[in-house]
């Protein structure tokens, strides 16, 4: 068996705080051990908060990330935290979701990822915002992210 390399990591295993917004976040991230294999990661944050940059009040969401490695893995405490960094950050939905995905595309360089962002009501519409880098490996099983609609009381 071989031991994963987190000898740059600066998170993992100490004390940290959260960043103030998502631009001071550090994400950090990892080689993978299995390289040559493609296989799906899956994140879930059914918790997710930003602000409204209009009102300044609370915004909640469910996130699921997907992503196919290519040569590194994201390192979950630092997306925990990169994720927490939203809480006082002011951005429509659909920034917040799009400033995910870039950030871990630009870290990790993944085969492949997607994003499905299911937000909560404002002003009695949900908005649901959806990103992905193309089409996922061919033998790669990619499950549905097992969000369903928003109905309401419906």
């Amino acid at each position: 068996m071989s031991t994963t390399d987190v000898s740059g990591l600066t998170m993992l295993g100490s004390t940290t705080h959260t960043a103030k917004g998502p631009d001071e976040a550090i994400l950090e991230r990892v080689p993978t051990q299995n390289g040559a294999m493609d296989y799906l990661v899956r994140f879930v944050c059914p918790e997710f908060t930003s602000l409204c940059p209009m009102t300044g009040q609370p915004d909640f969401a469910h996130i699921v990330i997907d992503y196919v490695p290519g040569d590194w893995l994201v390192e979950s405490k630092s997306l925990k935290l990169f994720m927490h960094s939203f809480r006082n950050h002011g951005a429509f939905h659909e920034d917040c979701t799009m400033d995910i995905a870039k950030r871990l595309v630009d870290l990790l360089s993944p085969k492949w990822l997607r994003i499905g962002a299911y937000w909560y009501p404002r002003g009695g519409i949900p908005i649901d915002v959806f990103w992905q880098s193309g089409k996922p490996p061919e033998h790669v099983w990619v499950p549905d992210q097992g969000v369903a609609p928003y109905r309401g009381r419906g």
